[in-house]
């Protein structure tokens, strides 16, 4: 096993949860199908999962459990953005999701718009949230939002994954599907990689989605 991956009876040890809650959750697509893992060990088959995933899911799931149904959980983790109402920039402003910072930007970007949808109120959500992190700079978050405003929609329904690497200083930004095997040159430096899932949890629950 590599330090990536947890096997399921630490999994189970660690968090507390049974077998039945484990898989139960599976059933209700609150664990993807792809984090079970099956690897051969010196017992035979054993399944793992990826521990940087598995984990945060497990304790979100917890803690949300009471708030939420599990019907309603599979919405939030669900890499679907699904459906919700046009809004403008002033009430995203009083929703708290973005800030004067990241409208500016996006002004001087060209990108400005009277109503935006789910794909644009992602976009912005996770320029706010790089930017006042500190994770990006904002010539960078220019790229950034050049590169969700014409790419972000191709995934609508997938998992992915969202890159900033630099080369020779210069920085670029990539979507790819999550999990994807990528290959640089040594003079390529990743700078940044998130799962975009993330945001799209956060978000779902401010806007009151699911």
């Amino acid at each position: 096993m590599t330090d990536d991956l947890i096997s399921k009876k630490e999994l189970l040890d660690l968090t507390g949860i049974s077998y039945g809650q484990l898989y139960r959750w599976k059933r209700k697509n609150l664990i993807p199908e792809e984090w079970f893992i099956r690897k051969s060990s010196y017992t035979g088959q054993e399944t793992f999962f990826p521990k940087q995933q598995i984990l945060p899911r497990i304790d979100k799931i917890i803690h949300m459990k009471d708030g939420l149904s599990l019907d309603e959980l599979a919405d939030v983790f669900s890499p679907s953005l699904g459906e919700v109402e046009m809004m403008s920039f002033q009430q995203l402003l009083d929703r708290n999701i973005v800030s004067l910072s990241s409208l500016e930007l996006l002004t001087e970007a060209g990108r400005e718009q009277p109503l935006y949808g789910l794909e644009q109120i992602m976009m912005l959500y996770v320029l706010e949230k790089l930017l006042m992190s500190g994770d990006i700079t904002r010539q960078e978050g220019t790229l950034l939002i050049e590169v969700m405003s014409d790419h972000y929609y191709r995934f609508r329904d997938r998992a992915s994954e969202l890159l900033l690497i630099r080369k020779m200083g210069v920085p670029t930004f990539m979507l790819v599907g999550a999990g994807a095997e990528l290959y640089f040159d040594k003079g390529v430096k990743v700078v940044l990689k998130i799962t975009l899932a993330t945001f799209m949890e956060e978000l779902k629950l401010k806007l009151g989605s699911v």
